[in-house]
């Protein structure tokens, strides 16, 4: 007998679940469903796109989710005080934003004296689970915490469970070590947990692993038992299930990526009921200490099932007691937002009934994404000659692709997280492909032959000085331009059949592109199709700067993509018969906005380009680098200033290279002339709109639907990485460690999976480069057209109906600016 079995009490038996465990009623299973459904997906680091974190929670209100993410996981969801009292001594905010707030929020309470909510604040109480009340009885001096080794082997579990080579994908067994095709989440955790010694040892608790021995073996018989072991009713399951799985938020954020993706038929492999096991760990080690204490340390116990029985009981006045004192918070907050919208309206306005003319054929137009990096770069171009036109659509320039590059067997999605693809593109001939697969193949034996045991260090004493040369190249030429992608030939499918696209086939797409588009008419003989890209050193979330609309990608394959279709000259007849006329000398020539530099660079067809639009081209981007230059540290007028932004994409150690799309906060769906004459500062998403040439207004009903709230998306995700980084963003760049290649990052070597935005994406070491404000909505159109969108679509009426943004029609004849609210439009006063 080993010195740790004499100092374990004996477990006589294990707890007789049978007895005690009853099937979960219907109301038990709704809740647990209920908390399962309320985690957002967030996507790979590879396909990295911005995601509202409480995406499945837009069917409540705002105000009521923030209240009960505060009492469950002490869950920001608003500034601190101090912010919103150093914009009002700032003058940012005035009195009239705050008497205007308040009266909207029908809030009669004492929202001014800051310190009083402060106070109010701070006295605040929190949801526990079991194991924070353990761990408040702990002798954390000399002990770790439950929550932490809870949290951390949790993690640990899953980041080798999920990375595709990992050692728990080899062998599929049941929790009784029975090779099992099948096993859920819960049951390979439990099969690993039973057989780790160091779990007790590590905690100082002897015999803690035999409770393990103690769980069902099924995640509904973990379920079955933890609710009558542990005395909860189903009105108490729900939110008790959600505060567990907000614990681990990171991963669960993940297998609700999986289960999207599922859903949209992108993964097959990942079962329905993840989440409930992901769920069912998490909740086996609360029942797991319940059982443990109450068997060896029943004095502790007796005070434990009494601290949590008053849990329980106060979860509802827990709830109310956090909205509201939060109430004066969100007065502050809609006075922000309010300081932000009313000179916004103002210059709608003015710019509507401002003279302007269009020139009856563009001596150059130039359809860029709708990003709000795309907004500094389109003055400067228009600034160059009054005839140049520029277009605002979505950065995948509507086409649904997945890419297959050469040599690989897997299809990159190129469109929005909420699509699934149609049509995949493969690039390279067959011959390149076969090429490039043997070329990988060598590259991959190779690597795993450097990383056995016996290579590590023949490896790297053989081949280390290979790599000196390259190691070298990129630091003493940091300006070296990416490479561009191998696209001699394109060949394309439907995804669903693998048949080849017909000539018909081409033309609709093309058809539909250009309709979306809004361009239709009056080409110009040379029209630019501008995808914007970000090439940076050193950086897992390298993705989140990419083109969001692209998957995570650059833009430059929908670009060139189209452009070869709208090129080609046996589509342009048939494209006429479907109604759109391409001229003879009309040419389209795909570019990619690096948006670190702001350089265009032509990516086909540059001797199509006259010498004057080519300095055109060189002046705009000019022009947007100095206007960009002061929020990146670096002078409007240094000489060299190009050569500094070059290096900040090739730079190692740079972790701010550009601040993405910190500090958006408006989308605008109108045509060009009613924003061409406004400043908007690089903060707003620019989607060209006529209504007059949109009868059915279909094409309005698709950017509602879909740019909308891709828009919204990114909007939330930068506020609730700036308002919580902790739960909602990555933390640290400096301390990311990548897990399984793709999944995401740990910050330092544990903890959960880190999900959302870094710290040096939103902040520049002294102050926040992000200023959370919800999403303003702009449409030029109708109003009775955008309320018969609304009643169509469930999710615009949770989004418009619950506060997560600002609804407003643009009148573009006479500039009369009216909001949404509650069903109805009033006319603002701004």
């Amino acid at each position: 007998m080993t010195a740790f079995e004499k100092t374990s009490a004996p477990l006589t038996r294990e707890p007789d679940t049978t007895e005690q465990a009853r099937l979960l009623t219907t109301a038990q299973e709704q809740a647990l469903d209920r908390a399962c459904s309320s985690i957002a997906p967030n996507w790979p680091l590879d396909r990295m796109i911005a995601v509202n974190p409480l995406w499945a929670m837009r069917e409540q209100p705002i105000d009521e989710v923030a209240a009960r993410l505060s009492s469950l996981a002490y869950i920001h969801s608003l500034m601190p005080p101090s912010h919103y009292l150093q914009r009002w001594q700032n003058g940012d905010i005035q009195a009239e934003h705050l008497t205007r707030a308040a009266a909207e929020l029908d809030y009669p309470g004492n929202y001014q004296n800051l310190l009083k909510v402060v106070k109010t604040l701070s006295e605040l109480p929190h949801w526990h689970n079991i194991s924070d009340l353990v761990d408040a009885a702990r002798d954390r001096q000399h002990k770790m915490a439950w929550r932490d080794e809870i949290i951390h082997q949790i993690s640990q579990f899953c980041a080798a469970h999920y990375q595709e080579d990992g050692p728990f994908n080899t062998e599929r067994l049941n929790p009784q070590g029975e090779r099992s095709s099948n096993p859920t989440l819960y049951q390979q955790w439990l099969r690993i947990t039973r057989v780790d010694r160091g779990i007790a040892i590590l905690m100082a608790e002897p015999g803690l692993g035999r409770f393990f021995d103690t769980l069902p073996a099924t995640d509904e018989g973990l379920f079955q038992a933890a609710a009558a072991e542990l005395g909860v009713n189903a009105t108490q399951l729900g939110d008790y299930a959600q505060a567990l799985l907000l614990d681990i938020n990171g991963w669960a954020a993940w297998v609700a990526f999986r289960d999207w993706q599922r859903e949209l038929g992108e993964n097959d492999s990942a079962p329905a009921t993840e989440m409930r096991s992901l769920l069912a760990i998490r909740l086996a080690w609360e029942l797991v200490l319940w059982r443990y204490l109450h068997r060896r340390h029943p004095e502790q116990a007796q005070n434990l099932s009494w601290l949590w029985r008053r849990e329980l009981d106060s979860l509802p006045e827990l709830f109310e007691r956090h909205r509201q004192a939060q109430r004066p918070l969100w007065v502050w907050q809609r006075a922000a937002e309010l300081a932000y919208q009313q000179p916004l309206n103002r210059s709608l306005t003015q710019a509507v009934r401002a003279p302007h003319t269009v020139a009856d054929t563009p001596s150059l137009q130039a359809v860029f994404c709708i990003d709000v990096r795309s907004e500094p770069l389109r003055r400067a171009l228009e600034q160059q000659n009054p005839d140049i036109q520029t277009l605002g659509f979505a950065g995948f320039f509507g086409l649904p692709l997945s890419v297959v590059t050469p040599g690989s067997a897997l299809a990159q999605p190129h469109l929005p997280g909420l699509l699934a693809p149609q049509v995949e593109v493969r690039l390279g001939t067959p011959e390149q492909a076969n090429a490039q697969a043997r070329q990988l193949n060598w590259s991959a034996r190779f690597q795993e032959w450097s990383q056995t045991a016996a290579a590590t260090f023949t490896a790297v004493e053989a081949g280390g000085l290979l790599y000196a040369g390259k190691l070298l190249g990129r630091s003493l030429l940091p300006g070296k331009a990416p490479k561009r992608l191998e696209l001699s030939s394109l060949r394309w499918h439907w995804r669903d059949s693998g048949k080849p696209l017909t000539q018909a086939d081409q033309v609709t797409l093309l058809r539909n592109v250009l309709t979306a588009m809004g361009l239709t008419e009056r080409f110009a003989s040379r029209v630019l199709l501008v995808g914007h890209g970000s090439h940076t050193q050193n950086n897992p979330h390298a993705a989140g700067l990419e083109c969001g609309a692209c998957g995570g990608q650059s833009g430059e394959v929908s670009v060139r993509a189209l452009a070869r279709l709208l090129n080609d000259p046996s589509l342009r007849a048939p494209l006429a018969e479907a109604g759109i006329t391409l001229p003879d000398d009309c040419r389209f020539v795909p570019a990619l906005h690096h948006t670190v530099t702001d350089r265009i660079e032509l990516l086909e067809g540059e001797d199509w380009l006259s010498a004057e639009t080519a300095e055109w081209l060189r002046r705009a981007s000019a022009g947007a680098q100095r206007e960009r230059a002061a929020a990146l540290g670096l002078s409007p007028d240094q000489a060299d200033l190009d050569q500094q932004l070059t290096q900040r994409n090739s730079d190692w150690s740079q972790t701010r290279p550009e601040w993405g799309l910190a500090n958006n906060a408006a989308f605008i769906a109108a045509p060009r002339s009613v924003t061409a004459p406004i400043d908007l500062q690089g903060r707003s998403f620019l989607h060209d709109y006529n209504w007059r040439t949109d009868p059915e207004f279909s094409r309005l009903e698709l950017i509602m639907t879909a740019p909308l709230v891709v828009a919204h998306w990114i909007n939330m995700q930068y506020n609730s990485s700036t308002l919580d980084n902790r739960k909602f963003g990555s933390g640290n760049k400096v301390l990311h460690n990548v897990v399984g290649g793709h999944i995401g990052v740990f910050e330092g070597n544990g903890g959960d999976l880190r999900i959302g935005l870094p710290l040096q994406s939103l902040h520049d070491g002294e102050q926040w480069r992000h200023e959370p404000l919800r999403l303003s909505a702009y449409l030029a159109a109708p109003t009775r057209a955008i309320d018969a969108i609304i009643a169509k679509h469930p999710v615009l009426q949770a989004l418009t109906g619950n506060g997560w943004l600002y609804l407003f029609s643009l009148d573009d004849e006479t500039g009369a600016v009216q909001a949404y609210h509650d069903g109805h439009w009033t006319r603002t006063t701004d």
